[in-house]
């Protein structure tokens, strides 16, 4: 079975944009589907999540744009230029794209959609789609840009059928990750508010109003076993870190970079030459927060685990201090990142030069409730900790998997390992 090396242009038989109406599209302002660049995945695929909508009677106007099952779709400008998703559509429903998309159809006595979508998607291709992107202001893709796309096609449609095929069961694999792991982070936010706002019995069972005395606090009911109070009386003091520059050697320095979901990860540390005072050694169980940075960052949060043996923080985080004997700091750490907390920080924030602060005194004078029982408190950490573990687990699979078929694309769209023996073992057993 031959291959051939041409450019994606001469194998495809339609290339065409979309439009909207004047005035743009919204989720509400239409009954059909109309897809955009934000619906175009990452790292390939379509959501129909919030997907906005065009009135039936201007789709029934539009000449181009109108979708088909197995469209393959790409990015032609903006930002996010290059990006290529598979449409799928076994129901025959109406849908469209609008001007920041292109549709793809190959023809089919050459190419198939999915190995066209694949091909597309493949490093390779992507590194000469961005070589085909143009403009400054508006950086885009020209219609003709296909003609600057090279890959290698079997001439076997049922090989290239095979081909993908292959490909499409670790998508699926990668699809059922994913949708787990988004599963298990909604039953983390809820498991969160339980824990922080009823916490466990003596019994290990989560209280209810129902069947536990509760009573009034500045933020509401909780359990009477537990105290509310400003923050400041559970974590009597802060420290900054040091002020210092940064390279490639010296003693590792901890920075917002480095917190994800709470945790530290000393992946991409940076280092200071500056011997740090004795008092600014990071210590295990140490929790930090994010005093200083854009709305988005500001007030994250993790706690240090002592991955290394020796580190410092960054000035612009701070070492929060609690009492021991009314609170562990994974109680704190856990309590920081819930989200009604995320947004009583921000409230505290003040504008900055391009970013905006969280003053440590204006932080410890937020209200809080924990247990006053640290088993208690240590309970709540255990649970949380299981589910981090768990969901940590299924994103390190689905890294794997996205590997395996970076890898496999690699493989298989440039014939270095073939997929002709799993179809003649097909042929065997039929």
């Amino acid at each position: 079975m031959n291959w051939q090396h041409s450019d994606i242009a001469s194998v495809v038989s339609v290339l065409e944009s979309g439009s909207r109406p004047k005035g743009g599209a919204t989720v509400e302002s239409g009954e059909i589907p109309s897809l955009g660049g934000e619906n175009i995945l990452k790292h390939g695929g379509v959501t129909l999540e919030e997907v906005k909508r065009v009135p039936r009677k201007f789709f029934d106007r539009m000449t181009k744009g109108h979708l088909k099952n197995a469209d393959v779709l790409i990015n032609k400008d903006g930002a996010q230029t290059g990006k290529v998703g598979f449409y799928k559509n076994n129901n025959g429903a109406n849908a469209c794209i609008n001007e920041h998309l292109f549709l793809i159809r190959g023809d089919a006595e050459k190419i198939t959609q999915s190995y066209l979508y694949y091909s597309l998607l493949s490093q390779a291709c992507q590194n000469q789609i961005e070589a085909q992107i143009s403009g400054s202001a508006q950086p885009g893709l020209k219609s003709d840009f296909l003609k600057g796309v090279f890959t290698r096609i079997p001439e076997s449609i049922p090989e290239q059928s095979k081909i993908a095929e292959v490909l499409s069961k670790v998508d699926q694999a990668i699809e059922q990750t994913e949708s787990l792991i988004a599963k298990q982070q909604r039953i983390k936010t809820g498991l969160m508010q339980d824990l922080l706002t009823r916490g466990i019995d003596e019994h290990g069972n989560l209280r209810s109003q129902e069947t536990h005395e509760f009573k009034d606090s500045p933020l509401g009911r909780i359990p009477v076993e537990w105290v509310c109070s400003l923050l400041s009386y559970f974590v009597p003091s802060a420290e900054y870190g040091i002020s210092t520059s940064l390279g490639d050697f010296g003693t590792p320095v901890l920075r917002m970079n480095n917190f994800s979901e709470g945790e530290a990860d000393v992946s991409d540390l940076k280092y200071t030459e500056l011997m740090p005072p004795e008092k600014l050694w990071l210590r295990d169980g140490d929790v930090l927060f994010n005093r200083t940075n854009s709305w988005e960052h500001v007030g994250r949060t993790g706690i240090w685990r002592c991955q290394i043996e020796k580190a410092t923080f960054a000035s612009y985080l701070v070492r929060l201090n609690p009492d021991p004997d009314k609170l562990l700091s994974e109680m704190l750490n856990i309590w920081l990142n819930w989200e009604p907390t995320q947004i009583a920080m921000r409230r505290m924030a003040t504008p900055a030069v391009q970013q905006v602060n969280i003053n440590p005194t204006n932080l410890r004078s937020i209200y809080a409730a924990f247990p006053t029982c640290l088993s208690e408190q240590g309970e709540i950490g255990k649970r949380l900790a299981c589910l981090r573990k768990t969901i940590s687990t299924n994103v390190e699979g689905l890294a794997k998997l996205r590997s395996l078929k970076t890898a496999l694309m690699q493989d298989l769209l440039t014939g270095k390992k073939r997929v002709t023996p799993l179809m003649e073992n097909m042929e065997v057993c039929s």
